[in-house]
């Protein structure tokens, strides 16, 4: 990499870095040299991380959601920040211009190699894919279908000390008919198609089912590959090692729960910081919350990575060595001022700009989308405009205008799962409903109910003959909590009344409960309404 392109790294880094804050609801970072797990309690499943300088770089799988592939940034492992994305829509484009659930990226990882940042992942249905950029804070290449076929995921690249590649990877049961095994082929050396064909070097078989999520490393003259076993709620972490990429490995059990409430201690990536020292990152599922992110202190001194403490999960732990104890977090507040809404928010499926663009006055401006004749349930809508709760209790606060030109024009705020609940304001004649829109089991195909709560009043009217509308201004408020979500409303930003029963979260496929904006219409006959967001706030 070049001092220039290191300089505009450095300098995009930094420029995120002026906005940051501090979460209101969530910050691991004691400020005591100190650190409380989750680092990041929000949905970055399968993460994985490399370090350039003293810069680490986190990826996480995305699956539907888009834009895809999010790219945090740290100084010190504790303290993270989204920085951008490295995937903007995924392909075929027809298939992903409807949601997904479950499908698309699984599993990244990411690598840095001869002045390039690479990440690769695997679509269970389409195949290995890469993307390669010089600047992880700005744009990513065009992927590249590395090897195309069904049941590859979990993959991760080794470029060896002689400039070979080497690329790992587990199988879906569902697609490729068997599991608990990881595989070892040689790519090209510019990682972009393979030159060798797959080798089995583990199966877990049922001391160790489930062998998955590998990632491949060199250390200390061996090859590497840790990953997790045994399931995502009651898993363990393996490390093993051989004199060859493909083997023969042994093995060993080097992180499990202990007498820890961190079940299943499950896929992350292991580090080596330039102060010399080792850390691992990891998920752990929390249900309705996703799959959130520790960080776990590495032991060597065995000759084994041993995570933990004596290889049970730390809760609270001295942070790592650093040159930077600045504070933040990843981003919740939005105030659309810009000209694209903040990182922290994705689609449902590819983005389509009739779904929402800023607009004049310092507001997203979302559209209403006509859902099909056949509708059952949001399950199916693309345009959900969505973010990951940051935090086991937190309350989002918003302030938005809906604009209706016909019956049936609705638009509000989501709590978004395999069951979900929506709080939204529906135009009927010339007045505006506000009702409940949920849905208990949608991934299996139930039929949302509404409930209507109050008949509320345009707070203004279009004058001219041409498409009229009529305008609500009303503030929402979904209030989080021991995985349950009240909604609340209020005409004056001051007074906020129940909307309902609280709504039992739930996660959505592979991923956690995601919580934001929608603006939907049953039929449409002439015009679009819109759902105008002023800003968001995330609080206690």
């Amino acid at each position: 990499m070049t001092i220039r392109k290191l300089l505009l790294l450095a300098f995009s880094v930094a420029a995120t870095a002026v906005c940051a804050q501090r979460s209101q609801v969530w910050c691991p970072d004691n400020g005591d040299g100190t650190f409380t797990n989750p680092v990041l309690y929000a949905d970055y499943s399968d993460p994985d991380v490399c370090v350039v300088g003293d810069d680490y770089y986190l990826t996480a799988s995305s699956f539907n959601c888009i834009p895809g592939l999010p790219i945090l940034h740290s100084k010190d492992l504790v303290n993270w920040r989204i920085i951008g994305h490295a995937l903007k829509e995924q392909h075929p484009k027809e298939l992903f211009d409807r949601p997904q659930h479950g499908n698309g990226v699984w599993a990244p990882s990411i690598r840095f190699h001869d002045g390039m940042f690479y990440i690769y992942w695997g679509d269970t249905d389409q195949g290995v894919f890469m993307v390669k950029t010089d600047n992880p804070a700005g744009e990513w290449d065009e992927p590249v279908c590395v090897i195309p076929g069904k049941g590859m995921i979990d993959t991760c690249p080794l470029w060896d000390d002689d400039g070979r590649c080497y690329l790992v990877n587990g199988w879906a049961n569902s697609r490729a008919g068997f599991n608990s095994v990881l595989t070892v082929r040689e790519l090209s050396p510019d990682g972009t198609h393979p030159i060798g064909q797959p080798a089995i070097v583990f199966d877990g078989g049922q001391e160790n089912h489930t062998t998955e999520g590998p990632k491949f490393y060199k250390h200390n003259g061996y090859y590497w590959i840790m990953c997790p076993a045994g399931g995502v709620e009651m898993g363990w972490q393996l490390a093993m090692r051989a004199s060859s990429p493909y083997g023969p490995y042994e093995w060993k059990k080097v992180m499990w729960q202990g007498k820890t409430d961190i079940n299943g201690p499950h896929q992350g990536g292991w580090v080596h910081t330039p102060f010399g020292e080792d850390w691992f990152l990891h998920f752990n599922d929390k249900g309705p919350y996703g799959r959130v992110v520790y960080l776990q202190p590495v032991d060597w001194s065995s000759g084994w990575p041993i995570m933990g403490k004596e290889g049970e999960p730390v809760v609270t732990h001295k942070k790592p060595k650093s040159n930077n104890s600045a504070i933040v977090n990843p981003q919740e507040d939005d105030e659309f001022n810009y000209r694209l809404p903040g990182l922290q928010w994705q689609w449902h499926a590819n983005y389509d700009q009739t779904y929402g663009m800023a607009a004049p006055g310092g507001v997203y401006r979302m559209y209403t989308h006509c859902l099909s004749e056949e509708f059952v349930s949001l399950w199916e809508a693309p345009n959900l405009l969505l973010q990951k709760p940051s935090a086991p209790a937190f309350t989002a606060t918003t302030k938005v205008r809906f604009a209706s030109k016909e019956d049936g024009q609705y638009g509000g705020v989501i709590m978004m799962g395999m069951d979900y609940s929506a709080l939204v304001v529906l135009r009927q004649g010339d007045s505006f409903l506000l009702q409940r829109h949920s849905c208990k089991d949608a991934d299996k195909g139930k039929t949302e109910t509404q409930t209507t709560i109050a008949t509320l009043q345009p707070t203004e009217r279009d004058q001219g003959e041409y498409a009229p509308a009529i305008y609500v201004d009303i503030f929402f408020r979904m209030a989080v909590d021991k995985g349950n979500c009240c909604f609340e409303y209020s005409l004056d930003g001051k007074k906020f009344l129940p909307a309902g029963d609280p709504f039992a979260m739930r996660k959505g496929k592979w991923i956690g409960s995601k919580f934001g904006f929608l603006a939907e219409s049953r039929q449409l006959k002439k015009s679009r309404g819109w759902l105008d967001i002023d800003w968001i706030h995330i609080t206690k």
